[in-house]
């Protein structure tokens, strides 16, 4: 932009929209604010819309790029392109042509921003794409309507089509930078970056373009073969960690236990120089049998008699993540307080609004309640639900009741692991109460009821969700608010408590990475997942179930097990479930 801008040139900009590239868009305005960027010169294409989409839905991209770059910086409104999704149906041809002319009069696109969707593609161009599309109405993928769920409350509320620039128009693009985060991106990007190119797979065609950047986060790039297992493409420099990691890998690989590899197992598969390192097969498998085995940590090896806050950024991540240790540290005499970050309201069905209205009334009636004041909350609730439309902003009653309904939830999880009621604390930060999926930025607001939890309890050790990939990026707002937090309470870190990051309901910790492997018993396990049940909001078809659609219980149960199942095959010790922490 500023070089175009010294040239008298006018700058093309391709824009994406979704959660990746948001943080672009509000490094845009910074500059624009902080630092004079002036978009004067600058003219954008979208790379699509849903359709049929008004312009002025809360689930248009007109508006998603309205509220995140274009009504922030000095761009003009004329120069900013989005495919028209409030087109008629017998107008889309001449619309998806007419914007293939606006780019090409243009000049062409300079950059063109991308994500990638789980099933690999770009834009809107789902599997079987060709490399020659153009501009076009394109029928979305159930994969892509899927994930498209959480913004429209519900998969049955997203479009089933939307309009696309086609490959051939990315690929015309004088740049290209492809944006992915999160471990869910990891598999696809591994594709795109290393597979063949394929129709089934759009981002592969990016292959073919002369300048193309891909930008990843570690956790997006896990599967790359230069990080997943680099001693397969170039000579490394080992450590520890990466030491363990390629012991880890070979036993899966070979299908043996640790302390059964040989050394032609190492020569065989990349490792004769690690092999060199330690002299013998026996020393390596030796090191890495010892360093798995000293990261289990039973009850009597957990923390006794101090003070724990556990932050759940929803009021169930507690119970769903760390619900077997909450429990041991709870028989350790621990005094533990569990800080719910959110109210998770948003995550509630309106159907469960009406039975709990159902509930109050049937009381009412046999006069356990008060009837007036009664009667005017039903009315209205019913009402506002009645005529309320999908993606609509709940009203400030209904947000309350499912603030409730969470927290009561909430309280019974923690219950059932021997927790009392008084030990929840409903922190109910103010980034999230804009009753959308959208949230506001965390702000000083938010970091001062952090810190005065931490004030008021002191903690020793503090559980933390460390996952960043749920769908909706509340885990990573929570997270923020407790690093600022931590900052603020304790400068330079003294006094800090020890932090323990646990996973969301997504993935489980690799037993590489965790620093503590916490083994569950049958009992403790049945006993969390009572815990689990206790969410009757989130049971048996969750709001938004992210890109599992296995119930919240089904997961814990298969990971806390995969885990333990992964030690045993190793040649560790034999558990029934186990829980992975990684200390901060």
């Amino acid at each position: 932009m500023r070089a175009r801008s010294a040239a008298g040139r006018p700058c093309v900009l391709g824009l994406a929209t979704g959660s990746t590239p948001v943080g672009v868009y509000r490094e845009l305005v910074r500059l624009h604010r902080e630092e004079g960027l002036s978009f004067q010169n600058v003219e954008t294409f979208n790379l699509d819309e849903y359709w049929p989409m008004a312009p002025e839905s809360i689930h248009s991209y007109h508006r998603f790029m309205r509220e995140h770059l274009f009504d922030l910086v000095d761009l003009d409104p004329a120069r900013t392109h989005i495919p028209p999704g409030e087109l008629a149906a017998d107008q889309l041809a001449d619309g998806c042509t007419a914007y293939e002319s606006a780019i090409r009069a243009a000049g062409g696109i300079d950059v063109q921003l991308l994500g990638v969707g789980k099933t690999g593609h770009i834009g809107f161009n789902e599997p079987g794409s060709s490399a020659d599309s153009r501009t076009r109405v394109v029928t979305l993928d159930t994969i892509t309507r899927r994930d498209a769920a959480a913004d429209f409350f519900g998969e049955q509320n997203v479009p089933r089509q939307a309009i696309t620039m086609g490959v051939a128009t990315i690929l015309e693009a004088r740049e290209i930078c492809l944006l992915a985060t999160g471990e869910y991106k990891s598999g696809i990007i591994q594709r795109t970056v290393e597979g063949d190119i394929d129709h089934e797979v759009a981002a592969t065609f990016l292959q073919r373009h002369p300048n193309v950047t891909v930008y990843c986060d570690s956790a997006a790039a896990a599967d790359l073969t230069r990080v997943a297992t680099p001693w397969l493409v170039d000579e490394v420099e080992w450590a520890a960690a990466l030491e363990l990691r390629a012991v880890v890998w070979l036993s899966q690989r070979v299908g043996k236990a640790i302390l059964k590899l040989t050394e032609r197992d190492y020569a065989a598969h990349h490792l004769g120089s690690l092999l060199s390192r330690h002299g013998t097969a026996g020393a390596v498998n030796g090191f890495a049998f010892n360093a798995l085995g000293q990261r289990i940590r039973g009850r009597s090896k957990l923390p006794r008699d101090q003070k724990v806050i556990c932050f759940s950024p929803h009021p169930d991540d507690d119970v769903i993540s760390a619900g077997g240790v909450l429990h041991k540290l709870h028989l350790n005499g621990n005094h533990i307080v569990v800080g719910y970050m959110t109210s998770g309201n948003i995550a509630v069905f309106d159907h469960d609004v009406l039975r709990y209205i159902e509930v109050l009334e049937r009381l009412a009636a046999d006069a356990h309640l008060t009837q007036r004041r009664l009667d005017t909350l039903t009315v209205r609730v019913r009402e506002f639900l009645a005529a309320k439309h999908a993606g609509d902003v709940d009203s400030p009653e209904v947000q309350d009741l499912k603030r409730i309904i969470r927290e009561a939830e909430a309280v019974s999880g923690i219950e059932t692991l021997g927790l009392q009621r008084e030990d929840a604390r409903f922190l109910d930060l103010p980034f999230y109460r804009t009753g959308t999926v959208k949230k506001d930025p965390v702000g000083p607001a938010d970091v001062a009821i952090v810190c005065a939890l931490l004030a008021a309890e002191r903690p020793d050790l503090l559980l933390v969700a460390g996952d960043l990939s749920d769908p909706h990026g509340t885990h990573r707002l929570c997270k923020d608010a407790i690093d600022l937090a931590l900052a603020e309470a304790y400068p330079g870190g003294v006094g800090r408590p020890e932090v323990w990051l646990y996973r969301g309901a997504w993935q489980e910790w690799p037993i590489t990475e965790a620093t503590w492997l916490v083994p569950l018993a049958q009992e403790e396990l049945r006993l969390k997942i009572q815990a689990i049940f206790k969410h009757q909001s989130q049971k048996d078809s969750a709001p938004f179930p992210g890109q599992d659609e296995r119930e919240f219980w089904q997961r814990v149960e298969a990971r806390n097990k995969d885990t333990a199942a992964l030690l045993d095959r190793l040649g560790l010790a034999e558990y029934f479930a186990m829980e992975a922490y990684v200390v901060a």
